[in-house]
């Protein structure tokens, strides 16, 4: 029975190694690898370490509704996909504004007007647009407003999935965040159903903390009978920090999602 596979943040784990040497950890255990911010790495160095990379920010700056921010993510886009070729890496993530260093917005937005959603499924038919073009798939994540993301736009899992649906495209999906979700809307599962035909990627840590499964209060085995069942053959990353050791962080992440 086909099934999801598994992929690790090496932004977030082995954070006392060299980035590269993340990179291989992750690789090493038969993990796919997401990056960020591909503009501070060596891609020629990455791409030599043989890892399968499986998620990278898909842009740099720019947001979704403004005409400068609106050609700022275009043109980062572009040159995300760039890199993306040379990684061989199949999604590029993207939210629904710039976040400085901090998770916080560059822009932040009081209010979401009906024109600004308007403008933000434009744009992101552009993007899917490049994303045909190249053949890959952008994804836009859910974010937390009450922890982690105030003042970003189009945030929560609601927004990510009508933003997704009016665009209507293959090469835009959703990255469901579940760590983000449980803090900003919780009903999991329902949310993973419901999402489904729209969903790219899958990224989990636990509330509070965000760190593995087992940390806090999702229940994430649960979670992984679910996607079993409604049968998600994607790809479901660990974005969280290990509360201590990485390789427990993981031996914890594989555990929740082992196949049966």
């Amino acid at each position: 029975m086909a099934t999801y596979t598994l992929a690790a943040s090496a932004e977030m784990l082995y954070l006392d190694l060299p980035f590269l040497d993340r990179v291989h950890s992750i690789a090493e255990r038969g993990l796919q690898v997401e990056i960020w911010d591909w503009s501070t790495k060596d891609i020629d160095a990455l791409a030599a370490v043989g890892a399968e990379f499986s998620s990278m920010t898909g842009y740099l700056e720019g947001n979704l509704t403004e005409p400068d921010g609106i050609e700022a993510l275009l043109t980062t886009a572009q040159q995300s996909l760039d890199v993306a070729k040379r990684l061989d890496c199949p999604r590029l993530n993207l939210h629904g504004t710039g976040l400085d260093n901090r998770g916080l917005p560059v822009r932040p937005v009081e209010t979401v007007t009906p024109a600004m959603w308007l403008t933000a499924a434009d744009t992101l038919r552009k993007v899917a647009e490049l994303g045909e073009q190249a053949g890959r798939v952008f994804t836009l994540e859910n974010l937390n407003l009450a922890v982690d993301h105030p003042g970003t736009p189009f945030a929560t899992a609601a927004d990510t999935l009508a933003l997704v649906q009016a665009v209507d495209s293959p090469h835009l999906r959703m990255n469901l965040d579940l760590y983000h979700a449980q803090i900003g809307e919780g009903n999991l599962i329902e949310l993973v159903r419901k999402a489904l035909p729209y969903i790219g990627e899958i990224q989990v840590a636990d509330v509070p903390g965000r760190c593995e499964p087992g940390t806090g209060e999702i229940h994430y085995p649960a979670v992984a009978a679910a996607l079993r069942d409604i049968g998600y053959t994607g790809v479901v990353g660990l974005e969280g920090w290990a509360k201590n050791d990485p390789d427990d962080a993981l031996d914890a992440f594989e555990a929740a999602f082992a196949h049966p």
